[in-house]
């Protein structure tokens, strides 16, 4: 094949895409350097979510008002749950909940209502995280454009950690190319009712540990040390439970300890 040189105008364009990939990557970055990520271990916390999650809701006309002005379901209780507040200088940005799923512990929201398709995956042994419920204060999402990236750095990071088969996002026909751009999720499932919306959801899946060079590559700010992955997702931080651990051990030895986001 003979090579083709690039016109200046080319170049050019190849040189600003590069560009503004590194503007926003910074950007992205730079919040992360502001951001707690918190799991929601009190009472208090998880009510603070539930009210950002009925403003956010109500806000997209995915739900129906209630007098409680709040958003919960059991799904936040399940022991294979991790629900996280997203704080920007200690204020609550942004939150989402995932859930790691498996054989033996097959509790999930997405299970509810796609289990002809994902009660075979469970069967066969795969492991699933199901993140839902990602939610954003409307205020600081418009001065931080880069919230919604610093928010699914978490299910990206929990799908690495538990080596999962499966990275689903449960979502609206209106946002499938957002998560087929960024973590090469694929339509599995065409919209479908979703209990406690009032409107109907798709399921999307991503082969993360296919992709995930490919994911950080062009997107940096994905990639975390196993350490902060630990802090975040192991609740055992006993450094020799968690060398003793294999892929085939308990998922979840819950010791409670509340994480914080370190520079990864």
């Amino acid at each position: 094949m003979v090579p083709v040189a690039l016109s200046h105008q080319s170049r050019s364009g190849v040189a600003d895409r590069e560009k503004t990939k590194s503007t926003f990557s910074d950007r992205v970055a730079s919040l992360l350097d502001r951001i707690d990520y918190r799991l929601a271990d009190s009472g208090e916390r998880k009510e603070a979510i539930a009210r950002l999650r009925y403003q956010a809701y109500m806000r997209d006309g995915g739900i129906f008002p209630n007098s409680s002005r709040t958003f919960s379901d059991p799904f936040d209780e399940t022991g294979n749950v991790f629900l996280f507040g997203i704080y920007i200088d200690g204020e609550l940005a942004s939150s989402i909940r995932i859930h790691v799923a498996s054989k033996e512990h097959p509790e999930f929201p997405s299970l509810e209502v796609f289990p002809d398709i994902l009660q075979p995956e469970l069967d066969a042994g795969k492991v699933i995280v199901d993140s839902t419920r990602f939610v954003a204060d409307e205020r600081l999402s418009r001065i931080y454009r880069a919230l919604p990236y610093a928010t699914l750095r978490l299910g990206g990071m929990a799908a690495h950690h538990f080596k999962a088969d499966h990275l689903l996002a449960a979502v609206r026909a209106e946002h499938q190319a957002f998560y087929r751009r960024i973590f090469r999720h694929r339509l599995i499932c065409e919209p479908r009712p979703y209990p406690g919306l009032a409107k109907p959801i798709s399921l999307m899946t991503a082969d993360y540990q296919k992709f995930v060079n490919e994911v950080h590559r062009q997107y940096p700010f994905f990639r975390s040390t196993f350490f902060e992955r630990r802090v975040l997702f192991e609740r055992n931080f006993s450094a020799a439970d968690v060398a003793s651990q294999s892929p085939q051990g308990n998922l979840f030895p819950f010791v409670e300890r509340r994480p914080r986001r370190l520079a990864g």
